[in-house]
């Protein structure tokens, strides 16, 4: 299924597919690989995203399960450039699933296989920008693993990696233990070849056999089947590959990269100089970057995926039940529909100052709402949401990673590049509730009650729903172990027990290794004054990294500080630090609690 240039990126669900998974609306199939199936959703903002479904053999598999909950919530950590997001994922469900923006390009290997290989000039800017894309894997303290042409997609403004992390995960069940390896063999390393320890490196070397296949069509170890390469590279350190057929200044690129000693080989930021210089060319300039063909071919796909119904046309009454899975039909058996909420806040981008100028930005995109809800909104009223409505963000932000399925070179790898196409995430707790349960640690919200249908008239046209509520977070110390606190501002209410999903929350506080992270899930800006209004624009305009760590908390989040979101349902919430109290956990490690007031306005 490795489609070539021409192929349709995208196809009709077929009668085996689902229609809805927690919450999004499943529209389209992308692809299918070795280790899962990956649709075409939306958000409530009509934006689309994929989301991946992994195989049921492998969800059967415990081991599987644990690592892939390790490796994803390692992913959703890491920020940079040129890396497509992954925004959510769970592991408690019947079969574990992940979520990352959707990027409607071209897999370098459909390239190839369409177009043929590109100028040096696309290659070396290709090159430097994935190196500038394993800068941030590497500096989030992860190792892809299985770089390789269908694992960098091209697109209009510039190159993506995608599906990094999973290895792992896969490498820990009986599938692989089995008789199977994980990873590309062509594309490994000498170290990865010969089941050593893995460094950093291992993805320069991969990347610098990926430019010399997209500049040439050439593999730098011949062109012998794929273990035969994985043997040739295994020796290298005795029988190194010939490059003197490479061109000038690609030859200088792979020289340094295909060294066999990985202390020999460049690290990203100097592999990223490297190629702009010789390129003479600034890796974020995109205006031209590919041939016209390839570039004809991507604005095509980017129209389909705008262009592609928002639903499926319901079932003939009568039939076939089996056609779609239980739990994905609304009364009546038809696919339950999504309409977009009318009372929607619109999506601000970050400030300049987050991402570098000519930064091209994949969005985190709030996923739409999950269905089935047993209370219909009045006629002209916010649409109502479980308490566990899927929510990964308000805006457009420059970040993040993506963390998705490494293949067994074994099974399906002709088919994975179809399923590259995007990818996308959001995450359910095991009993769908991201209420705290009833043995959770009390909190000054953990027993208030949701806002009262009694509002205020604010100036401006805002509605106050309530103000100055006390909200207390705190820092939850553990023991080798990771910890999340949701903090959902409309209810309100905080989840002392939550999972690594977001569902619901505005902020979560995680405890990730000693590191005490707080995520801003929606967008959220410091505000110059108390007033909505006031708010609302420091929203918009003076938002704040998407994380703050310990330095960044520290710095950013003081006593008096007004915080500013518009959250999932809608409305703006304004919290006013009180107090900081800083702690320490038995590792010397500093985590700080935050007494703060929330005020909830009703947007005009």
């Amino acid at each position: 299924m490795n489609s070539a240039g021409t192929g349709d990126p995208l196809r009709p669900l077929g009668d085996d597919d689902p229609r809805e998974l927690a919450g999004y609306r499943l529209l389209a199939r992308i692809g299918e690989g070795g280790m899962g199936s990956v649709y075409l959703s939306r958000t409530r903002g009509n934006q689309p995203v994929a989301l991946k479904v992994i195989r049921r053999d492998y969800a059967q598999d415990q081991e599987f399960r644990r690592r892939f909950e390790q490796e994803a919530t390692s992913a959703r950590r890491v920020q940079g450039y040129h890396i497509v997001p992954v925004v959510d994922h769970d592991t408690t469900g019947p079969q574990p699933w992940l979520a990352t923006s959707y990027v409607p390009g071209l897999a370098l290997d459909q390239v190839l296989t369409g177009h043929g290989p590109l100028p040096v000039s696309s290659v070396l800017q290709l090159t430097g920008c994935a190196a500038e894309a394993l800068h941030a894997v590497h500096k989030a303290g992860v190792i892809h693993r299985d770089m390789k042409p269908s694992n960098i997609l091209i697109g209009s403004e510039g190159p993506w990696i995608i599906d990094f992390g999973i290895a792992r995960a896969a490498d820990a069940t009986q599938l692989t233990r089995s008789g199977g390896l994980i990873g590309t063999p062509q594309f490994m390393s000498p170290e990865h070849a010969n089941g050593a320890d893995l460094t950093p490196a291992t993805d320069i070397f991969s990347l610098g056999l990926i430019a010399a296949v997209a500049a040439t069509g050439r593999h730098p170890y011949g062109d012998s089947g794929a273990i035969t390469l994985a043997t040739k590279i295994a020796n290298s350190e005795f029988r190194p590959p010939d490059l003197t057929a490479y061109p000038e200044p690609l030859r200088t690129v792979l020289q340094r990269c295909l060294a066999a000693d990985p202390t020999a080989r460049p690290n990203p930021s100097e592999l990223a100089e490297l190629c702009q210089e010789l390129g003479e060319r600034q890796l974020r300039d995109f205006s031209g970057w590919l041939p016209a063909p390839v570039a004809a071919d991507i604005a095509r796909r980017e129209q389909l995926a705008q262009q592609w119904p928002e639903t499926e046309p319901a079932p003939e009454p009568g039939a076939d039940a089996a056609t779609v899975p239980p739990g994905a039909t609304a009364p009546g058996g038809h696919p339950p529909t999504y309409v977009p909420r009318p009372d929607e806040p619109a999506h601000h981008p970050q400030p300049p100052q987050q991402q570098p100028q000519g930064q091209p930005q994949p969005p985190q995109y709030a996923p739409a709402p999950p269905t089935g809800s047993t209370t219909p909104a009045p006629p002209g009223a916010p649409a109502a949401r479980r308490r566990t409505s899927l929510t990964v963000g308000a805006v457009a932000l420059a970040v993040a990673v993506i963390a998705a399925a490494a293949w067994i070179f074994t099974k399906d790898d002709d088919k994975e590049s179809e399923a590259r196409g995007g990818g996308a995430t959001a995450s359910s707790s095991a009993t769908g509730d991201s209420q705290a349960p009833a043995d959770a640690p009390s909190s000054p919200s953990s027993d208030s009650t949701a806002p009262s249908s009694a509002s205020t008239p604010s100036g401006g046209g805002y509605t106050e729903v309530f103000k100055d509520k006390p909200l207390t977070l705190r820092a939850q110390f553990t023991t080798g172990r990771s910890s999340y606190t949701n903090v959902d501002l409309d209810a309100p209410e905080i989840d002392t027990h939550a999972s690594s999903s977001t569902k619901g929350a505005e902020l979560q506080y995680e405890e990730f290794g000693g590191t005490y992270t707080l995520r801003f899930v929606t967008t959220v800006g410091k505000s110059a004054g108390a007033t909505p209004e006031q708010c609302a624009e420091g929203a918009a305009t003076n938002a704040l990294p998407s994380e703050l760590a310990d330095e960044g908390q520290e710095k950013e989040l003081t006593k008096d500080t007004l915080l500013c979101t518009v959250t999932d349902e809608g409305n703006l919430a304004m919290l006013k630090i009180k107090d900081v109290v800083v702690q320490e956990d038995s590792g010397g490690y500093k985590a700080r609690d935050y007494a703060m007031e929330l005020t909830l306005w009703k947007a005009p």
